[in-house]
């Protein structure tokens, strides 16, 4: 079986091999982003609280593009495991049809509704301030709509790349895009080496352009690398794509796609619940998300690994070998985020200070980070059951944990909180994590049941 040739060293190290990259892609880009974050936070917290708005909003729509490759994901990996190059060039097509979809989707939602979702996020005290911010989130998504296409693209070739085992390129795309985007970002929010001076516009210029960047690199690589990735030769001859195969890939994708959808607008209506305290609020929890993205990397990188380890033992047939080696993953993950949690609990207080706003604004962002840091453990076990899940296309069981859950408990903690009482905002967030904690015992319950241990590729390639 294949599990005989790791020991518990080898386990780790496997492991580490798949997650790191992911790892390092999602930390640099993270990273960047909170540097991002600094350099509009020296404009003003208004432009800052703008840009963060329209960062939520975008969140759903990088969400649906997830969704929209994760459902078909599931089958790439498993195909890559079975050896099945033509299951995998199917796959990519239903990915490729799918990401356009949501492309198409999420542009015209945007177009049309961007202007007053904004608006339900801003409460103020002062007009002017009010008004600021909405029209510096005006003018950053104006420009942010021209990155929505090589996003949903990048996605479906990074996301391939990785169900094919190859995480290294993916990451050195993200570096350099993320490289491009710093560097612009200076010269055109600033106004260095004689260009203007553009602000949120700049900021925006800089992060389309990186996008560009990404999706070109991780296109040219698995085009170039035909011997690596067979399904690449002809698969954009025909949009053909077996109807049984459709049909399960439909089956499987539908909900996932609605999965993401549910689980982003959740989070967008929680950071909707936490800004009824007031844009210094907003201001606090986007520096703070600024900083805790950059721990996130870490559970969200052994998600992925899970996801493509699972994926791979369940398309090879070795199920017995899938079931035991997802504790393990779950408990090296949460270990590994407990002593991040530990350091990001220990830089709490660092971060904020770089921020150019008030003494009130950086104290509170103190102590989001601060709680944030002693819940990484249960984040680290959630975010690895539910891919876990996934990989054995337990769609309706990761429906339930997931977006269900953020739906029927976490949301309606900060709804009730946020509208119905005066509890301070550290109390709703608190009182939010909590039920994440809660959430992580239940992802290790639907994980020990092995219901989602299921080869889903015998006999769907025809």
């Amino acid at each position: 079986m294949i599990m005989k040739r790791w020991n518990e060293k080898g386990f780790y190290r496997y492991v580490l091999a798949l997650a790191l990259p992911i790892m390092l892609q999602n930390g640099i880009t993270n990273l960047v982003g909170l540097l991002d974050n600094m350099m509009i936070g020296r404009i003003g917290t208004e432009q800052m609280s703008g840009v963060s708005i329209v960062n939520q909003l975008l969140l759903v729509y990088n969400l649906a593009i997830f969704g929209a490759t994760a459902g078909p994901g599931i089958f790439m990996s498993q195909f890559h495991g079975s050896g099945d190059a033509e299951g995998m060039r199917y796959t990519f097509r239903f990915k490729l049809l799918a990401c356009l979809f949501m492309w198409a989707a999420g542009t015209a939602v945007l177009l049309l509704f961007g202007t007053p979702l904004a608006q339900a996020w801003i409460h103020g005290d002062g007009v002017d301030d009010t008004a600021l911010t909405l029209r510096s989130a005006e003018e950053y998504l104006r420009v942010m709509l021209f990155g929505l296409l090589p996003f949903a693209v990048k996605e479906l070739y990074a996301s391939t790349l990785r169900e094919n085992g190859e995480t290294v390129v993916p990451m050195q795309a993200s570096v350099a895009a993320v490289l491009i985007n710093l560097g612009l970002n200076y010269v055109l929010i600033f106004g260095k080496l004689g260009a203007p001076v553009l602000g949120v516009t700049g900021a925006a210029i800089a992060t389309v352009i990186s996008r560009f960047t990404e999706c070109a690199i991780v296109m040219l690589h698995t085009h170039r690398h035909a011997d690596r990735y067979p399904f690449t030769r002809g698969v954009y001859a025909s949009l053909r794509i077996p109807g049984v195969l459709t049909g399960e890939m439909l089956r499987k994708s539908l909900p996932l796609v609605l999965n993401e959808l549910l689980w982003a607008t959740s989070q967008t209506m929680v950071s909707r619940c936490f800004a009824e305290r007031g844009l210094q609020v907003v201001a606090a929890y986007n520096i703070s998300s600024a900083v805790t993205g950059v721990s996130s990397a870490i559970f969200l990188a052994f998600g992925s690994a899970a996801a493509i380890l699972m994926g791979n033992l369940l398309g090879a047939g070795a199920l017995d070998d899938a079931r035991k080696t997802a504790p393990r993953i779950i408990r090296f993950s949460a270990l590994v985020c407990a002593a991040v949690g530990l350091l990001q609990i220990g830089l709490s207080g660092l971060f904020p200070q770089l921020y150019n706003t008030s003494a009130d604004i950086r104290d509170l962002a103190r102590w989001f980070i601060l709680i944030n840091g002693c819940f990484q453990p249960f984040f680290a076990v959630s975010n690895s059951a539910y891919f876990t899940l996934r990989a054995g296309g337990s769609v309706f069981i990761t429906m339930v944990f997931d977006s269900a859950y953020e739906w029927l408990v976490a949301t309606p903690v900060a709804a009730a909180l946020a509208f119905l009482t005066s509890c301070p905002i550290l109390g709703i967030y608190l009182a939010v994590l909590l039920t994440q904690a809660f959430k992580a015992v239940l992802g290790i319950v639907y994980v020990r049941r092995g219901k989602w241990v299921r080869n889903l590729t015998v006999g769907a390639g025809a």
